[in-house]
């Protein structure tokens, strides 16, 4: 079977917030989603209907969630009540929704969809080379229309980048320049309890100023459930394993981290949820991982600096038929829980303090426009 276009809006929402108070953040950000985030709370109780888990359940599972960032950090849970109140929906819903990886771990009904993402180091105007990166994130195609651009200010650090209706946070950069990107991964022990890999996520971009901060914060978080932050700054780098055996560095190699769905160190690969994303969380990243081998070096005059980076790390995400899947397009003939795609493309740059975010796979350039997003300024473009 051919797969199928991602449906996607004429109008990708972009979402502003600005406030110091985290509880007047949060309703900012929930009445613009007043629409939105009851549409995506009917897709995952779908979703959670087709992985077994009970409506009761679901409720204690984002109660529990709720708990854990109560005490972990208050504000976090001061601006998750205040999406609810704004998005006129109960606070434990917008739980559920920021737990909903978690929650899902509980299903080996409803398989999680597949991400790659490659940090490299890019040639600067002058002194060493910068990190930069881009990711593909492939989820459940039910969801193309449920997330949007956001700019969040009024915290530590502003944060620019992408998330889902009623979630905190996902992929994004902030005004100190740390970027971050997200996978998740999966382990036998996942479970609620813990602090939500996406509220660790947006807590990670609304509270670090560099990837030694960032280590830092994660290291100290009460985690029981898995994902990947790869995390970047202007001079830095650092992958990380996450996991409820514990978080774990993943050394570069020749300067670049290449990361799909799978662990890249031994105490949490000991544990893995091998048959979600085995073997094609390997097959992608060893074809990423050659092409990249085969292209020119940072210092190549080939190597591309500036804006029209984005672009050509885009093109190593680009798959097609007999091929492992990086560009994801949905099966239409799969079930309901088993159809997902490349919702969005981002491209993050700590040097200027943008996030660069395609509505589409990373096919679609250049026939699509990168919308441009900063972490020091209120603008937007495309």
């Amino acid at each position: 079977m051919t797969p199928t276009p991602i449906p996607r809006p004429a109008h990708r929402r972009h979402v502003e917030a600005a406030a110091d108070d985290p509880f007047s953040r949060g309703v900012a950000r929930g009445e613009q989603l007043r629409e939105s985030v009851p549409a995506a709370l009917e897709v995952y109780d779908r979703l959670f209907t087709l992985g077994g888990i009970s409506p009761a359940q679901v409720r204690d599972d984002a109660e529990r969630a709720l708990d854990a960032v109560g005490r972990f950090r208050p504000a976090a849970r001061a601006e998750m009540a205040g999406i609810a109140q704004g998005s006129g929906t109960d606070t434990w819903h917008i739980g559920c929704l920021n737990a909903r990886t978690e929650i899902l771990a509980r299903s080996a009904a409803v398989p999680p969809g597949e991400c790659t993402t490659i940090v490299r180091r890019r040639p600067a105007a002058a002194g060493p080379p910068r990190p930069t990166g881009i990711q593909t994130w492939d989820w459940h195609v039910e969801l193309a229309a449920r997330w949007h651009t956001l700019a969040s200010r009024g915290g530590r650090h502003d944060v620019v980048g992408l998330t889902e209706d009623g979630i905190l946070g996902k992929i994004g950069i902030n005004s100190a320049g740390l970027a971050l990107h997200f996978n998740i991964l999966g382990h036998v022990d996942d479970r609620v309890g813990g602090i939500p890999v996406h509220v660790l996520a947006a807590l990670v971009l609304e509270e670090a100023g560099s990837v030694a901060e960032a280590v830092e914060l994660v290291r100290g978080a009460p985690l029981t459930s898995s994902g990947s932050f790869a995390l970047f700054d202007e001079s830095d780098a650092a992958l990380l394993d996450l996991s409820p055996a514990g978080v774990f560095t993943v050394p570069p190699e020749h300067g670049i981290h290449v990361r799909t769905n799978h662990f890249l160190t031994p105490a949490p690969a000991a544990g893995e949820k091998t048959w979600l994303y085995q073997p094609d969380s390997t097959a992608r990243r060893a074809l990423v991982r050659s092409r990249l081998a085969e292209a020119p070096g940072p210092g190549h005059a080939a190597a591309t600096d500036g804006p029209g980076a984005a672009d050509e790390l885009a093109r190593y995400l680009v798959t097609g038929p007999g091929e492992a899947p990086v560009t994801c397009l949905p099966d239409p003939a799969a079930p309901f829980g088993r159809r997902w795609g490349s919702l969005a493309t981002v491209a993050l740059d700590p040097a200027d303090r943008t996030a660069r975010i395609l509505d589409g796979t990373p096919a679609d350039l250049p026939a699509h426009t990168w919308r441009v997003l900063t972490a020091t300024a209120a603008t937007s473009t495309g």
